[in-house]
């Protein structure tokens, strides 16, 4: 019997067993030629090609002591096994290499030679592919050459950064003869609008334009404290006293009356102890100081990380009362101690649109899109004010972190016809992500915005030449992973 290196799986090896001569994997996964066959003719057509699972099974031993030592083992075995998901799985003597499996025989039937248990390991790897080294490539130009030193085709991600605003970006690989697209290229007879104006950003320098009256929470927190900036945005440097929530406000005001308004934030938060507790929200006002509405980020629990939304119409008026984002339909205690939340409001005539969703890894995870519609048009009062609130209760302890990252509001602007609106802006970035099918600008899910033509394509094997579009809009990175059969 013939001892082996051993293998990784869900990134742990396990120095007491080794991996037995006789591993069982085919040279590449089956092919499956799915064939249409036609009356009359010759043979057939061949209508695609399916790629079967691969299956991997590894004989293993280990020594013990006794039977006592065997049966911890074997559980240890199991504990590490057993999986819900894939895992990546590497061997030894395949350097460079990932598969990704479950396991799917039983452990229990070890054979017994003397001090030494041996048996087989079947893998499945429902993704036949082997995974290789990861390859990241930027460039500024519109056009470039990326290779592919797979034997299979690769799934890329493409990171678009804005440099100038644009009504649309693409990118299409000249060999496969095939592209990716959001927006509407304008044709020459159109008019290219700019719907969405920025009116103000707050970025925690020019708190100076911020005044602390008249400012108007809801009934259940006061006003004490100070506010200022981190270097990173805006926090309390003091909450002051109070039994309810308490904490400093300032408003601003826009210096002009808005219709129809989107108003975004990034509102960073960390408790470090279960007990802490914080309320951190924006609220805005039109021109008679009416209080069009709120949106915010609530932790009012002692015995969790706590994440309620909050997006509201009008003055509070009772639970649940105009919400359309709140703890009936928003609340996470799962995010751990640090969670970056990003909010907005878009109202545009009488309907109000809000929207929430928790940052991970640039990404936007646990999303929520809540719609108020202003039927007798109470709240269509033109924006003229927005106030930052940022609180926490009572005498419990300051939150780690409760930072309003940045405040933008803008004006937005109808389409009208023979104009193609702009769909991105310089600062924006947008992911097409080919291995998840997926489209997101600024973290935020926009597969909408994808042409109905457009599809998420492959590298093929060798060099692959891809062009940007528009011309001169764009800093572009491809990430790829190399596959191999």
């Amino acid at each position: 019997m013939v001892l082996r290196k051993s293998f990784t799986f869900n990134g742990i090896k396990k120095p007491w067993i080794y991996a037995l001569a006789g591993r069982s994997k085919p040279p590449f996964a089956a092919l499956r030629r799915n064939i249409v066959s036609v009356p009359g003719m010759p043979g057939a057509y061949l209508r695609s090609t399916d790629v079967d699972p691969l299956v991997i099974n590894q004989p293993v031993g280990f020594v013990i002591q006794d039977d006592a030592q065997a049966l911890q083992l074997k559980d240890e075995l199991v504990m590490w096994l057993i999986t819900d998901e894939p895992a990546p799985l590497q061997f030894d003597d395949e350097t460079g290499r990932t598969y990704y499996a479950v396991v799917q025989n039983t452990l229990d039937d070890f054979e017994k030679f003397a001090r030494l248990r041996q048996g087989t390991i079947q893998f499945l790897c429902l993704d036949p592919y082997a995974y290789g080294q990861t390859y990241i490539s930027s460039f500024t130009s519109d056009t470039a050459i990326i290779p592919n030193d797979g034997t299979a085709k690769a799934e890329p991600i493409f990171e678009l950064k804005v440099q100038k605003a644009a009504t649309f970006a693409m990118v299409t690989s000249e060999n496969e003869k095939r592209y990716q697209l959001i927006g509407i290229p304008a044709e020459v007879d159109q008019v290219v609008v700019d719907t969405k104006q920025l009116v103000m950003e707050e970025l925690g320098n020019t708190l100076d334009q911020w005044n602390t009256a008249p400012v108007e929470i809801d009934s259940f927190g006061d006003v004490s404290g100070t506010m200022g900036g981190d270097g990173s945005g805006v926090i309390a440097t003091s909450y002051g006293t109070g039994s309810k929530y308490h904490g400093p406000a300032r408003i601003r005001d826009l210096g002009s009356d808005i219709k129809d308004f989107e108003i975004s934030a990034n509102i960073d938060t960390r408790t470090e102890r279960w007990a802490d507790t914080y309320r951190i929200e924006i609220y805005f006002f039109d021109n008679a100081l009416n209080m069009l509405g709120k949106m915010g980020i609530l932790d009012n629990s002692q015995d969790a990380h706590r994440r309620d939304g909050l997006g509201r119409v009008g003055r509070y008026a009772g639970y649940g009362v105009r919400y359309a984002i709140y703890s009936g339909n928003y609340r996470h205690d799962d995010f751990g101690r640090s969670a970056l939340m990003h909010l907005r409001v878009r109202r545009i005539d009488n309907i109000y649109e809000f929207y929430i969703g928790h940052i991970v890894n640039g990404i936007h995870r646990n999303t929520l899109v809540g719609t108020y519609i202003d039927v007798n048009n109470q709240y269509g009062g033109n924006l003229r004010y927005v106030q930052m609130y940022i609180s926490k209760h009572g005498s419990t302890q300051n939150p780690y972190l409760a930072r309003i990252n940045n405040v933008r509001v803008y004006e937005l602007l109808k389409v009208e016809e023979d104009q193609t609106p702009y769909i991105v802006w310089p600062g924006d970035t947008i992911i097409f992500d080919h291995t998840q099918d997926m489209v997101y600008i600024n973290g935020e899910d926009r597969v909408d915005l994808k042409d109905f033509g457009a599809s998420f394509f492959n590298l093929k094997r060798g060099d692959n030449t891809l062009v940007v579009l528009p011309e001169d809009t764009f800093e572009t990175t491809v990430r790829w992973r190399e596959r191999y059969r």
